[in-house]
């Protein structure tokens, strides 16, 4: 272990920043369970593709809309009993999904249940970071927000675990596994000592009526909500487009969502260094060429599984990014205004299966999707690079970077 990496993980409590880690990562592998397993459930129930499509929607629109009520929530009772509360509403959700998932309507229901693990992002970034100074904040929400990986994991071991046992049974399968990160949680986190106690509920919810607060959460809506909502996606355009194996397609999502995961992490030691603007801008160009270049790789397998590592390298780098400015410009109230971006960014996930799937159902292919998400993206761009003047002048350095001494 090196030095520098030592000196970080003294600054603030490092047995926290691990629990927060797994906790996240448990909560994005259940959340896109019905993806990872959208080939097995198409089949048995013969869905058409607004089916699939609304079927892979829902859990990340819930997910989204159950984040800033659990980060106020975080606010008021502590981030560490938020996480506990939260993973036992997973593991019942996790029974119901074993039990009483019989039809169509059922798996909907299902699907707003499994909202309840995509709703842990902004209060998991908050605990694990809460006792790193600024100067590391962004690394150490780079770290947690690695848990990411769990999307990975999910792709990569619910086919299997689907073709070996029932798709049906990895529900309750992952409702005996949240038990781990909970046992974790209790025995080795702390509440951080970041939390204004005495904020009222108006300074809580501030983000919510401040330009910035919605800048980000566009930005975040591609960074973000392009990451989940394409690996929720994937399986499904790859056994339809390129005819590969349910486990073969969940095999080449993980590819793409691992480099995800771990470029999160680089994204945050970037922004500690160059600033989040700075990192985030050659993000966006790098997301936006990519998909471009998808949209015309046809049926090359090959390249388009390039081109989506790439894509989804630089949309790990930009979540990482962003949050590295999000304690910067509310560093006391942070749970609560990343679980607001958190919430609005990831509505825009929630819109990529319908939107690909659409595309196909009108012009037979799903190029459309991909220039649609590229072009949002440089829209994006030009939004983050007008309102950063304002941004580097009263809370944030040139770039992006934190202020060693507070704006007065």
């Amino acid at each position: 272990m090196s030095t520098p990496f030592k000196t970080f993980l003294k600054s603030g409590h490092a047995p926290t920043l691990f629990a927060a880690f797994l906790y996240f990562g448990f909560s994005c592998c259940i959340w896109v369970l019905n993806g990872a397993m959208a080939p097995f459930i198409t089949e048995e129930f013969k869905l058409t593709p607004a089916q699939k499509g609304l079927m892979l929607s829902i859990p990340i629109f819930a997910g989204a809309l159950m984040r800033f009520p659990l980060g106020l929530l975080a606010q008021y009772i502590g981030r560490k009993s938020a996480t506990l509360v939260e993973m036992a509403l997973i593991a019942v959700a996790m029974l119901f999904g074993y039990i009483f998932v019989n039809d169509f309507n059922d798996l909907l229901a299902m699907g707003v249940l499994l909202g309840i693990a995509g709703a842990s992002f902004g209060v998991a970034l908050s605990l694990g970071s809460g006792s790193f100074p600024p100067k590391h904040k962004g690394l150490a929400m780079g770290l947690v927000g690695a848990g990411n990986v769990g999307t990975a994991v999910s792709v990569l071991i619910a086919p299997p675990l689907a073709v070996a046992f029932g798709w049906r049974n990895v529900y309750g399968i992952a409702a005996a596994a949240i038990a781990i990160p909970m046992v974790v949680m209790i025995f080795f986190a702390k509440e951080p000592p970041d939390r204004d106690a005495h904020a009222s509920f108006r300074d809580h919810i501030a983000c919510l009526f401040e330009k910035d607060g919605w800048a980000f959460s566009l930005i975040y809506a591609i960074t973000f909500g392009g990451f989940i909502g394409l690996t929720t996606f994937l399986p499904t355009y790859y056994y339809d487009q390129f005819q590969v194996t349910k486990v073969q397609a969940g095999q080449l999502t993980m590819l793409a969502a691992f480099m995800g995961a771990a470029m999160r992490i680089v994204g945050g030691w970037l922004s500690d260094r160059l600033g989040g603007v700075n990192t985030l801008t050659f993000v966006i160009v790098t997301v936006a060429v990519s998909l471009t270049l998808c949209g015309f790789a046809g049926n090359n397998l090959q390249l388009t599984t390039l081109l989506l590592i790439v894509c989804f390298a630089a949309l790990g780098a930009g979540n990482g990014a962003l949050f590295q400015l999000v304690p910067l410009r509310w560093p006391t109230t942070t749970a609560v205004a990343g679980s607001m971006i958190g919430e609005l960014g990831a509505l825009g996930g929630g819109l990529v299966a319908p939107s690909m799937g659409a595309f196909k159902q009108h012009t037979g292919s799903y190029a459309g999707g991909f220039f649609l998400i590229a072009g949002l993206s440089l829209l994006v761009l030009v939004m983050m690079r007008v309102m950063q003047t304002r941004w580097t002048r009263t809370w944030a350095e040139k770039g992006g970077r934190a202020r060693l001494v507070p704006a007065t």
